[in-house]
């Protein structure tokens, strides 16, 4: 029987990230396609107590021991340095290294990492064609270790007869890289009665965004929401209209699945990945010009219905089956 490990620190916490929600997903989705193998969660010290996964060998690791098995998988984007026998990580993105988005001295131990684990890995999964040319790009890895394995989305029911609000969604970290000035700025262009509701945590040069909020001329219609419970973000993806996500740089961009499944029309950047997953379902604007996010999200309020629809089809495509169905066949093609 095939043994697969997996570094299941990320799925784990109050409030988990973006990795966090695809390690989850992933997991998830791998035991349920009942193929004939052993799974073996495995945990940093700091966040194996509060794992838990029926059915499922839980193990404590670090970097100079990890539990015998014929492939690991890092599943963000880094490896531990102990002698693994075949390995798989996967790359969610490279802004780091890319843009000022960080500090000087996270940028550089999140680059060392990257590189250790982009040059020890037999294959990378990178979540974008986008995030795989930066791999290649940036780390040197050849086109032919590199293999592109989309997120995935639940698609939920719509419930009908639910009116929706004026309100305008915008669902991220509060960080320069989300581009909340901008978005900020470009609200106060749409029409007075809208609100725009800002959900997720304090994150790197915060203090920016906040302060522009502060003086915005529209502060009194800006709610700015801090990290959210799955329950509550549900609830804002029912009641909102439009969803904002004008990001300067994303290696993916989970939210926009996200609000498409539930419906709700999505204004996002036309950089990076963001093209790459909404396909011609959202309205795309340049994120660093202002007057731009202002036409797009007022494009969306004149006629939500249109991209509304495009949206719901085009998160059918995605599915974490999908994904997981994927990622298995590397696995399989590395352990042979």
């Amino acid at each position: 029987m095939l043994r697969i490990a997996l570094d299941a620190t990320y799925s784990v916490g109050k409030q988990i990230s973006g990795v966090g929600v695809y390690s989850r997903e992933l997991m998830s989705a791998l035991v349920a396609l009942g193929e004939p193998v052993r799974w073996l969660w495995c945990y940093r010290p700091h966040r194996f107590l509060r794992s838990s996964f029926s059915g499922v060998s839980r193990r404590v690791f670090g970097d100079s021991w990890v539990p015998g098995c014929d492939v690991f998988h890092g599943l963000n984007q880094r490896l531990p340095t102990a002698k693994l026998r075949r390995s798989v990580v996967t790359f969610h993105d490279l802004f780091v290294m890319t843009g000022d988005y960080s500090t000087p001295e996270f940028r550089a131990r999140f680059t060392e990492q990257a590189r250790m684990a982009a040059e020890r890995a037999d294959v990378v999964i990178a979540i974008s064609e986008f995030t795989a040319a930066q791999v290649e790009a940036l780390l040197g890895v050849e086109r032919s270790r590199i293999r592109v394995v989309h997120h995935g989305v639940h698609l939920p029911a719509l419930v009908s007869g639910v009116a929706r609000e004026k309100v305008i969604l915008n669902v991220g970290a509060i960080q320069r890289r989300k581009n909340i000035v901008r978005l900020v700025e470009a609200f106060e262009r749409t029409p007075v009665g809208w609100k725009l509701v800002l959900a997720g945590s304090a994150g790197f040069d915060a203090a920016e965004a906040m302060a522009r909020i502060e003086q915005s001329s529209r502060r009194a219609d800006i709610e700015v929401t801090g990290y959210v419970s799955e329950e509550r973000l549900e609830a804002l993806y029912a009641s909102a209209s439009v969803f904002a996500f004008p990001s300067l740089d994303e290696g993916f961009g989970m939210p926009i699945l996200e609000a498409m499944a539930r419906g709700v029309p999505v204004v996002t950047s036309n950089r990076s990945a963001m093209p790459e997953v909404a396909g011609d379902a959202a309205v795309l604007v340049d994120p660093e010009d202002t007057e731009a996010i202002a036409e797009g999200l007022n494009s969306v309020i004149a006629n939500p219905a249109d991209w509304a629809a495009r949206g719901r089809t085009r998160a059918a495509e995605f599915s974490w089956e999908k994904a997981a169905k994927a990622t298995f066949d590397v696995y399989l093609n590395v352990a042979r």
